[in-house]
């Protein structure tokens, strides 16, 4: 367990005793399993104004609206906002001045008699940081990955805690902010895969870093901002989906990028094969190995590449995940569907590398088994050897010595396949040429749409 952290108990008993924080808990799904630590602490009456459970559909419905899904976002809103408006109506007049008011909600679904679904939640704080000022909204979700319930909520009851006392006394460190989220849980019971900041308070906070340092932290394995800017939950974007993945580290994005993206959705999904009504979904995937400078994350690299691949309309996910089968089986939650991945050929001859699967008991063999499990295949497009002018396909690739037989299994059985190239010239560059080209004064922009060009710009000139 994190111990560098105070206690839940420490935490609450802190919260009571600051005359200033006053508001209301609202549960749904798993008991009062956060209020219960500010009950149990001392001088529970200077924070708590109420706590209610309307764990009844029909009183959940009348309290806050009818939904499509009561463990949701949208619920899980809905609730603070309405918790918080009415705390305002009526506590207002008499305590506006000296209290910074909060509402604290969650919607849960937690294990349940013979029930084996997926166990997550959704939790939102809306607050004062001052008394009389604009209130900021904070929502996270949650997946409980313990197996018993009583395990499930005595995780879910730390968190919370640590949430709210996260929103008064780490604000101002996002780092400090997400490392405490887990404070006195161990690793391996949840996992925290989204994280997002509203309100006039939060103005300056761009949501994506947020949701970066999740996956820094190792709070959960990927993340996802859709073209829009907007931080979006996996599950919900690629639910019964055929997705597009193209891996990179899009530095800069390409013409070639494009044109792989292009190349691919003339194929994929094979005819037959989907039974989805959704249309394919193309994800650019970035390795957070790839987001490094001098050993530390580019906050400002990473920002130019996601707002260049979301100028050109492209859902971006960041992963923590170099090995292609660790980011296939997470792939696999959202969807059923088929799961393409683009690469290259320098990238088809890294997964014949043995660095991938080291830590596998069945080495390449079970590194493969798990890559191409459930509908999934690799879309290779071409390369042209620069020393002999020879383009190099997934048919005339040479994999490594005593891999021949395996990748000849994997290329008649469709698992691998190749792609075309819509104009040859565009294998004449690399993006780390284009980036030595623009760095020495060169002819560089016809190989970079017009989106990305700030990125390579903002890029030379940090260089200076």
């Amino acid at each position: 367990m994190s111990e560098a952290g105070r206690s839940p108990e420490d935490k609450a008993l802190q919260i009571n005793l600051d005359r200033s924080i006053y508001g209301a808990f609202a549960e749904i799904g798993a008991g009062q399993e956060v209020a219960n630590w500010f009950f149990r602490a001392s001088a529970t009456a200077g924070t708590v104004a109420k706590s209610i459970s309307a764990y009844d559909m029909t009183i959940s419905d009348a309290l806050y609206g009818k939904c499509s899904r009561y463990v949701s976002q949208e619920r899980v809103v809905d609730m603070v906002n309405y918790e918080y408006d009415l705390l305002e109506e009526r506590l207002a007049e008499p305590r506006g001045r000296e209290s910074r008011f909060f509402a604290f909600t969650n919607t849960v679904r937690a294990r349940g008699y013979n029930d084996p679904g997926v166990c997550h939640g959704w939790l939102a704080i809306r607050y004062q940081l001052q008394p009389g000022r604009p209130s900021g909204t904070i929502v996270l979700h949650v997946n409980l990955l313990d197996q018993e319930n009583v395990d499930q909520m005595e995780a879910l009851g730390i968190l919370g805690v640590n949430l709210i006392d996260a929103a008064y006394h780490a604000i101002g460190d996002l780092r400090e902010f997400v490392r405490s989220l887990t404070d006195f849980i161990a690793p391996g019971r949840i996992e925290i895969d989204m994280l997002k900041f509203h309100g006039k308070p939060f103005e300056v906070v761009d949501n994506r870093i947020c949701a970066l340092e999740l996956v820094r932290q190792g709070m959960t394995p990927t993340t996802l901002f859709m073209p829009d800017g907007e931080v979006a939950q996996a599950a919900d974007v690629f639910y019964k989906a055929p997705l597009l993945i193209l891996r990179g580290s899009f530095l800069p994005v390409t013409n070639l990028h494009l044109d792989m993206l292009r190349q691919a959705s003339l194929v994929f999904p094979p005819e037959g094969q989907s039974e989805s009504e959704k249309a394919c979904r193309e994800v650019c995937e970035v390795s957070l190995s790839n987001l490094l400078r001098d050993g530390q994350v580019d906050l400002v690299s990473f920002l130019d590449r996601a707002d260049a691949l979301q100028a050109l309309g492209k859902v971006v996910l960041i992963s923590n995940c170099p090995e292609f089968h660790r980011v296939a089986s997470i792939l696999r939650r959202y969807t059923s569907e088929p799961i393409g991945m683009i690469l290259s050929i320098g990238l088809l001859n890294e997964l014949f590398k043995e660095k991938w699967s080291e830590s596998l008991q069945g080495g390449i063999l079970e590194s493969f088994g798990r890559l191409f499990k459930n509908k999934l295949s690799l879309l290779v497009y071409p390369w042209r050897n620069r020393r002999n002018g020879e383009v190099v396909t997934a048919e005339n690739f040479r994999a490594p010595a005593g891999q021949t037989h395996l990748y000849s299994h994997f290329l008649e059985n469709g698992m691998i396949s190749g792609i075309g190239c819509g104009d040859e010239k565009l294998l004449e560059m690399t993006g780390r040429r284009i980036m030595e080209t623009a760095a020495a004064g060169g002819d560089w922009e016809e190989w970079v749409p017009e989106e990305a060009r700030p990125l390579v710009r903002h890029r030379i000139r940090s260089r200076d």
